[in-house]
């Protein structure tokens, strides 16, 4: 995927008021069956598939090493009680993969993972991202209106998902790969603007979606890093990798947004000076949405939503508002 296929600052704009597309075909789906399906992903992931309970629910996880740092955040969908679909991200899925081969035989589960690699991705995004999509492939319609967000369903050959990384509404869509270039040239003709990765880093950041390697990685736990919210300890009987190094070390931070109130851009790995003690910028960029420079930051507890603080810019001490994230959402400004 391109930066950007001509101006990166119109395919954002595109997917806040219309709709845009991504390949997103780097991606990895993964399909999981087997009779101990359930009861090993509630042991691989740090978010509880039991929640699941209806067939195409999908659900936002970690999976923990047993330091309880991220190895890779992910979405599970549920097809049925012996059949999930995983979809991982495009810089770990070959580490993801040979991880979740050596829990497969630790465990031990009766369980097959297969990597489907004959599939590519187009993520679809913006207001009237489902009607054209429906525009494009009418096929799809009947089995896909009813979608509710955070679910998906095997349509044919094609995999509908309502689920995206941008803040909006839309579908992604997984297709043979054989087919990848025809349903982009159809999405192209129901005039759908192509997006590249400039335009999907604001969209996400905008949407206060973390980004893997850059919000966290294996040597962050969850807790600090604003997904404290996808750890689900509900259920105490349940044990899952990583749980034992959660319980033994809480929050340390937590990560509140930044909008800039001077001159300025916020990028990742700025020192942030509160009254509370310092805390660092992870993501930052200028948002097209806001037209203010944004960013996150992790920060110490004692700081809140609504408080001043400072960010080093270039060895300069410029004024930012602590904010609640997100920044955006379903194209509206919420801070």
């Amino acid at each position: 995927m391109p930066v950007n296929y001509g101006s990166q600052i119109e395919e954002h704009h595109a997917v806040r008021r219309h709709a845009g597309m991504f390949d997103v075909s780097h991606m990895l789906a993964l399909d999981l069956t087997g009779p101990d399906a359930t009861a090993w992903l509630r042991r691989l992931l740090a978010n509880d598939v039991a929640k699941l309970r209806t067939a195409g629910k999908a659900l936002y996880a970690c999976m923990l090493n047993p330091t309880g740092g991220v190895i890779d955040d992910l979405i599970v969908y549920r097809l049925s009680d012996n059949q999930y679909r995983i979809v991982v991200n495009a810089g770990t899925a070959d580490k993801d993969v040979q991880w979740m081969r050596r829990q497969i035989g630790e465990m031990p589960a009766n369980v097959t993972l297969t990597p489907r690699r004959d599939l590519a991705m187009i993520a679809v995004q913006g207001p009237h991202a489902r009607e054209a999509s429906w525009k494009a492939f009418p096929e799809l319609r009947a089995g896909s209106e009813s979608l509710p967000p955070f679910s998906g369903a095997q349509l044919g050959d094609y995999f509908v998902g309502r689920t995206g990384y941008t803040g909006e509404d839309g579908f992604e869509i997984a297709v043979p790969a054989d087919k990848a270039e025809a349903a982009w040239a159809q999405l192209l003709a129901a005039g759908v603007q192509p997006c590249g990765l400039g335009a999907r880093d604001t969209l996400r950041l905008e949407a206060g979606m973390n980004l893997y390697g850059q919000d966290m990685d294996e040597s962050t736990s969850p807790l600090d890093t604003g997904l404290g919210w996808t750890i689900d300890l509900k259920d105490e009987q349940r044990d899952f990798v990583g749980k034992t190094a959660l319980l033994a070390a809480p929050a340390t931070r937590q990560v509140l947004g930044l909008v800039l109130e001077d001159k300025g851009v916020l990028r990742a790995h700025m020192a942030v000076f509160t009254p509370d003690g310092e805390g660092e910028t992870t993501s930052g960029t200028f948002s097209p949405t806001l037209q203010r420079a944004i960013a996150f930051a992790r920060l110490p507890p004692g700081v809140a939503a609504g408080d001043t603080v400072e960010v080093d810019v270039r060895g300069k001490r410029l004024k930012a508002r602590c904010v609640k994230l997100p920044f955006v959402r379903n194209g509206k400004a919420l801070v």
